[in-house]
């Protein structure tokens, strides 16, 4: 019954997804992302046609069209992203190319839903509030609420619960530092932002931010007295 339940519950989202469409600008990822993970846990590439989106699962394929020049890509969504305003999409390199807006930087598109896909993940996938999540898949959680003081390492700021999760597991891991979750609101939409440490003094903050700018080249420090 539980399966079935699931078959049923996955039809329905790509029936609810097929065709979805929307307007608004696009971007294109910079250079300096090239070889980055993305929120999926694949490289970004430049030569292959990805896109980061805020909402729609890992796995879906969309079909930009450049409302400038009516030119057309089809990319599949493997990242988060944009968060700036104004921006629906964020396309690769190879993807703003074949939509002729290099030069320009943005373009004005229309993004329609072509293939609901099946997520990302080796096992059965569960949607749940527009995330495809594996699902056995646990976390363990121990949660304090805080009034840090000192400084941080802002790491990002994520919509999605899941991506959340498996990049503070990561990150507590490969670091060994605390990780604090912030709850923001920005325009009346629910982010969270992934903080990593907290330290007395901005030079120790410093340091932590040069050993993850690596894997994360948007991280910067934050004051938690002033956020």
């Amino acid at each position: 019954m539980i399966r079935i339940l699931t078959f049923c519950a996955l039809l329905l989202t790509h029936a609810t997804l097929f065709g979805q469409q929307q307007t608004g600008k696009a971007s294109f990822y910079a250079d300096k992302f090239e070889g980055h993970l993305t929120a999926s846990g694949e490289k970004y590439k430049h030569s292959k046609l990805t896109a980061a989106h805020r909402t729609l699962p890992f796995g879906t394929r969309v079909k930009v069209t450049n409302l400038a020049n009516n030119k057309t890509v089809e990319v599949v969504i493997n990242d988060r992203g944009p968060y700036v305003d104004d921006r629906i999409i964020d396309l690769s390199r190879s993807a703003a190319e074949q939509l002729d807006f290099i030069q320009k930087g943005l373009a004005d598109v229309k993004v329609v839903v072509t293939d609901a896909g099946d997520g990302k993940g080796g096992g059965q996938i569960v949607p749940i509030d527009h995330v495809a999540v594996d699902e056995k898949e646990y976390y363990d959680f121990e949660i304090d609420r805080l009034a840090p003081g000192g400084f941080g390492v802002q790491i990002g700021t994520y919509q999605e619960l899941v991506n959340l999760m498996r990049l503070a597991d990561n990150l507590k891991k490969s670091y060994q530092k605390k990780v604090i979750v912030q709850v923001k609101i920005v325009k009346g939409v629910k982010y969270y932002a992934l903080l990593l440490g907290t330290f007395s003094s901005r030079n120790r903050a410093e340091s932590l931010l040069k050993s993850v700018r690596n894997k994360f080249p948007d991280a910067f420090i934050v004051e938690f007295d002033r956020l």
